[in-house]
C-alpha cells in the first residue's frame, strides 16, 4: 500500500519538486494573466513556451540549454511542459476552449494551495500514467509501483546507480555495454525519471566506464511525502 502524505502549503520540502513548481507557475500565470493561447494542434503557443522555459528552472531544460539547440521553442521542444500540459488536462485543472487553455474552478483553487496541488498531481503522475508508453518504449516493465517504491526506499538510502537499481529488480548481469542497455534505459525512464521529476529523488552524474552514469539519492520530500511498508527496515543513511 502506497500512501502519500499531503504537505502543508508552506512546507519547505515542496521546493524539491520541479513538476509541482512548474504546475504552480502555469496555473498562477493563467489565473493572473488570463487564458494561455493554443496552436491549431492544441499545444501551447511559442510565447508561453518561451516564458515557461525561462521561469520553470527545470534541471536539464534551462532556457539557455533549450535555446542552444532551437531558434524558437515549440511545446514539443520542452518535454516537461508538454507532459505538464497533458497532466493538467487529464486532472481537469484546465481545459481547452476556443483556442485557449483556461483554468477550471478546481485549477484556480489549487493554484494557491501547493500542498493540495501536490496531493492531486504527484500521485496521479507517478501511479496512473503509463510511463513506458509515454516514452514510446515498446514493452512495459514487469513490476509495479508498490514493489518499486518499497525496494528503492531501501536501496537509495545511501545512494544507488541506475545500473545497480535495475539489477536489483531484474538482471544482475545487465550492463550498459550489453544488449540489456535498452532495458536499463526503459527502467530509468519509466521508474526513475517520474520520481526525479516529482522531486522525490535526485540524480548526481558521475563518469563510469566512458559514459555518464547517475547516482540517485532521496530528497527530503521523499521522507515527508511517502509512507512505505519498508520504512521499518531502514537503516539511517550514512552522512559524512
Amino acid at each position: 500500500m502506497i500512501n502519500f502524505s499531503q504537505p502543508s502549503d508552506d512546507h519547505p520540502d515542496l521546493s524539491y519538486s520541479p513538476l509541482l513548481r512548474a504546475a504552480l507557475l502555469t496555473l498562477t500565470h493563467a489565473d493572473d494573466q488570463g487564458p494561455i493561447g493554443l496552436t491549431k494542434t492544441k499545444a501551447f503557443k511559442r510565447t508561453f513556451v518561451q516564458w515557461a522555459a525561462m521561469h520553470f528552472n527545470w534541471p536539464g531544460y534551462s532556457y539557455e540549454e533549450l535555446m542552444r539547440y532551437h531558434k524558437v521553442l515549440n511545446e514539443y521542444d520542452h518535454p516537461p511542459l508538454e507532459l505538464l500540459h497533458f497532466l493538467l488536462i487529464q486532472l481537469k485543472l484546465g481545459r481547452h476552449y476556443k483556442g485557449e487553455f483556461k483554468l477550471t474552478k478546481r485549477g484556480r483553487d489549487l493554484a494557491h494551495s501547493p500542498g493540495a496541488l501536490f496531493q492531486e498531481l504527484i500521485p496521479f503522475y507517478i501511479l496512473k500514467i503509463d510511463h513506458a508508453a509515454y516514452g514510446r518504449f515498446e514493452n512495459a516493465l514487469c513490476g509495479n509501483w508498490d514493489v518499486w517504491l518499497n525496494v528503492i526506499n531501501l536501496e537509495v538510502e545511501n545512494g544507488a546507480s541506475e545500473h545497480k537499481l535495475y539489477s536489483t529488480f531484474y538482471d544482475d548481469g545487465a550492463d550498459w555495454h550489453t544488449s540489456e542497455w535498452r532495458n536499463i534505459a526503459a527502467f530509468s525512464h519509466s521508474v526513475l525519471k517520474p520520481l526525479e521529476w516529482s522531486g522525490l529523488i535526485v540524480g548526481q552524474p558521475v563518469e563510469e566506464k566512458g559514459r555518464t552514469e547517475h547516482i540517485y539519492f532521496k530528497t527530503p520530500l521523499w521522507r515527508s511525502a511517502l509512507q512505505l511498508e519498508t520504512d521499518i527496515s531502514l537503516t539511517p543513511a550514512q552522512r559524512h
